[in-house]
């Protein structure tokens, strides 16, 4: 079990011969295959690596209007989407707008009341208030009818969203997305925060009264809510966005950002060495919260306050938001693994695509429940509930099997009402009368998609390893691939035969595991390596509640450092276990 990767081309092995075995592997495996490539991987620069905003299509046209708003003082209205992606992206334009002196608003839609994207209502309201031009992130892409009626009410807009567009592009001023038919960027896998920054950058090349006044190279301090969001909305960390998230994460660990500050300090991260799983497991969580569970221009406020009394009561609304959030997500979790439980007892197979939903589900927060249940049975799952009208709102998550959903429910037809997202993500709509056609309709469409491409995060190996041969040196070798994410997964290393000393559970419902880990019966040492594994009925399966002392096994894992033991040893994180 858990056998390696094959082994490198002899081709390949002289281009990475810089490198040894274990690193050129690594690499090579991310399509990493040249010199030149590997070097600009493992030492990402930000001079020579970030490309210039002018060349992302109609950011020219963009940038000067931008600019000529500035100048003439004209009204501007950000919107943003209220997710980790949105807030951090509207954050980005604030601060740059306001260190530009400009006449602006940042608007927001309430999850709950408005839903997502633009919407007539937020605009007229906005027109009232004087605004001529309207920005949006991380959305927009689809909003044709809307766009049109901000035109109607005399504003002129910007279109800045990283979604796959429609075939025919909303009547804006200005769209930049990567995703355009005719973009010639040099990459194209942008998260919406990360085209606000570029946005920022590009008017800053262009000009305006008073740029003399904003020091060269300030725009780096943008890059914390950047590399926040390129890390959260996981976009592949590859290319431009590795940069992005490698400053990203050095800016926020020297950043004077409060709201920055108070938000580690609730989730007790040391901000001085905080990493992106940090960002995507303790931070990220806590800004989607504000909008999942509350008001998001909660967690907006909170990244763009001065005020220290402020930040720090807004950290702790944000920290009791994201504990509701785990025991309503919880709550729904449950419902869905007792229903799939009845579809086994009831001697049916689970569906080749999980299709479930409830009117009393609270939509925000299916797209996290949707991401585990889809790690779990290996498929894509689309969850839906209900709020506040008789549209129905879902989340989908294409599991490891590389299913794109997106074309998935492409294939679907007209079954939902309105849909978007990325290749493993989205989010659909769709009328309570068409309800019950859903699942027939995307298992169908299921079978008429070629099939992916193996999935073999959970099969095989990088490397074998022994518990001793587990060390800070070997772990401080790995870094330089970091920061690891989409596109980027952590090294996984094969422990075969080992002992379990100590078999633990822990947390509130005693859903995480934990594992002591010894080579053999005759090396009981007396600091055998740990083994950590969150939510592991998911993530290992529910064999892994047989575990017990004294079993012999071989384990995937990746390795990490255990920053709350004495010592900070390296631990394994465990992938699966056989």
């Amino acid at each position: 079990m858990f056998p390696l990767h094959d082994a490198l081309t002899d081709t390949i092995r002289d281009e990475l011969s810089a490198h040894d075995e274990l690193i050129a592997g690594l690499l090579a495996r991310r399509g990493i295959t040249t010199k030149e490539d590997a070097e600009m991987f493992l030492a990402p620069s930000y001079e020579e690596h970030i490309h210039d905003p002018m060349r992302i299509k109609n950011m020219p046209k963009a940038a000067e209007r931008v600019a000529r708003a500035i100048d003439t003082q004209e009204k501007i209205a950000v919107w943003s989407d209220y997710d980790c992606d949105g807030i951090p992206g509207g954050v980005i334009l604030h601060d740059f707008l306001k260190k530009a002196k400009a006449n602006f608003v940042n608007y927001i839609p309430h999850r709950h009341n408005e839903g997502y994207g633009v919407n007539n209502d937020g605009l007229t309201k906005l027109a009232q208030e004087g605004v001529t031009l309207v920005i949006t992130v991380d959305s927009g892409i689809t909003d044709n009818e809307a766009v049109a009626h901000a035109n109607s009410l005399g504003m002129e807009v910007i279109v800045t969203d990283h979604h796959l567009p429609t075939e025919t592009l909303p009547p804006a001023f200005a769209v930049i997305d990567p995703k355009q038919e005719g973009e010639t960027y040099p990459y194209r896998e942008l998260c919406g925060a990360g085209l606000a920054w570029k946005l920022s950058c590009a008017v800053l090349a262009h000009g305006f009264k008073g740029r003399e006044d904003i020091p060269e190279g300030w725009e780096k301090w943008l890059l914390d809510m950047a590399g926040l969001a390129t890390i959260a909305d996981m976009v592949p960390l590859t290319g431009e966005n590795r940069v992005i998230a490698k400053y990203g994460l050095i800016v926020m660990k020297k950043s004077p950002r409060l709201g920055l500050m108070k938000l580690c300090k609730v989730a007790r991260v040391d901000q001085r060495s905080i990493t992106e799983d940090d960002v995507a497991f303790m931070i990220a969580p806590r800004v989607n919260a504000a909008s999942r569970m509350g008001d998001p221009r909660d967690a907006f406020t909170l990244l763009t306050t001065t005020d220290e009394v402020i930040a720090d009561e807004l950290a702790k609304k944000l920290e009791s938001l994201n504990r509701s959030r785990r025991a309503a997500s919880g709550s729904i979790t449950k419902a869905v693994h007792g229903k799939l439980a009845e579809q086994k007892s009831a001697g049916k197979t689970i569906p080749d695509v999980i299709v479930m939903g409830d009117p009393d589900w609270r939509p925000g927060l299916l797209g996290l429940v949707a991401s585990g249940i889809a790690d779990e049975y290996e498929r894509p799952v689309f969850l839906w509930g209900r709020e506040g009208s008789n549209v129905l709102k879902g989340s989908c998550r294409g599991g490891p099997g590389g299913i794109h959903v997106v074309d998935l429910m492409n294939a679907a037809g007209d079954v939902l009402a309105e849909f978007g997202g990325h290749a493993a993500a989205g989010g659909f709509s769709l009328s309570t009368e068409r309800v019950f056609e859903l699942e027939e309709r995307l298992i169908t469409a299921f079978h008429t998609l070629p099939p992916p491409g193996t999935d073999d995060r959970f099969s095989k190996a990088d490397a074998h390893l022994t518990p001793q041969e587990a060390t800070h040196t070997l772990l401080r070798k790995l870094s330089q691939l970091a920061p690891f994410g989409m596109g980027n997964p952590k090294p996984t290393f094969a422990l075969r035969d080992v002992v379990l000393q100590k078999v633990s559970w822990f947390g509130k419902s005693e859903e995480h595991l934990r594992v002591s880990i010894t080579p053999s019966l005759e090396d009981f040492s007396d600091r055998p390596m740990e083994g950590i594994a969150f939510y592991a009925t998911r993530e290992l399966g529910p064999s892994v509640r047989s575990l017990e002392a004294g079993s012999t096994v071989t384990i995937l894992g990746s390795l990490e450092q255990d920053l709350f033991t004495r010592g900070q040893p390296v631990r394994l994180r465990l992938v699966a276990l056989s």
